[in-house]
């Protein structure tokens, strides 16, 4: 009985705190922003937000993410995971839809990008895909009285690629984008 005690105060010692000091350790050594969370601030020191972690946008003038079934609510990460057929999935994205084409109106339906009618895993996610934000670019150059081109020019500067050039797809951190456009003249 003493022995698998010790077993059991050894492990908890090694994977309840050497293991977690080590890492800690370790990312706070080798890349400390990321360390904390990837924290995005701004130009006077104020957190904004994290890269990692989408905000909603919901004033006009700025792109928005992707819709969330926890409202970016970070401490109930997560989505409902309705299937396709679910009644409550199709109420929201049909009432999703109508909302985006009347902010933005010269968008048809059928050219809304899905990425931005429907949830990511995490219900959390901070990009959204090139065709998502080029989309809206008529609504945020009318209402923020700037030319198409340059809310364009925008779009293509904070565009990421692939991962390693192989993994996941184009993408855009809409936190980063709005940001940026707000220092637009």
């Amino acid at each position: 009985m003493l022995k698998n005690l010790r077993l059991v105060f050894v492990l908890l010692i090694i994977c309840g705190v050497a293991y977690p000091v080590l890492m800690t350790g370790l990312a706070q050594l080798t890349m400390p922003a990321n360390a904390e969370g990837s924290l995005i601030k701004s130009e006077s020191g104020e957190i904004i937000g994290s890269e990692m972690i989408g905000q909603s946008f919901k004033d006009p003038r700025y792109f928005q993410g992707r819709v969330s079934s926890i409202e970016y609510d970070a401490a109930n990460s997560g989505t409902l995971n309705y299937s396709p057929s679910n009644e409550e999935l199709i109420d929201r994205t049909k009432k999703d839809i109508s909302i985006f084409l009347k902010e933005n109106p010269t968008v048809d339906k059928a050219d809304i990008p899905s990425d931005l009618m429907t949830n990511s895993g995490s219900g959390l996610d901070p990009n959204i895909s090139p065709d998502g934000a080029k989309v809206q670019v008529p609504r945020i150059a009318h209402e923020r009285e700037l030319s198409e081109k340059k809310v364009y020019l925008l779009v293509e500067k904070y565009t990421s690629s692939k991962s390693f050039g192989l993994f996941g797809e184009p993408r855009i951190n809409v936190l980063e984008l709005n940001m940026a456009l707000d220092k637009l003249k």
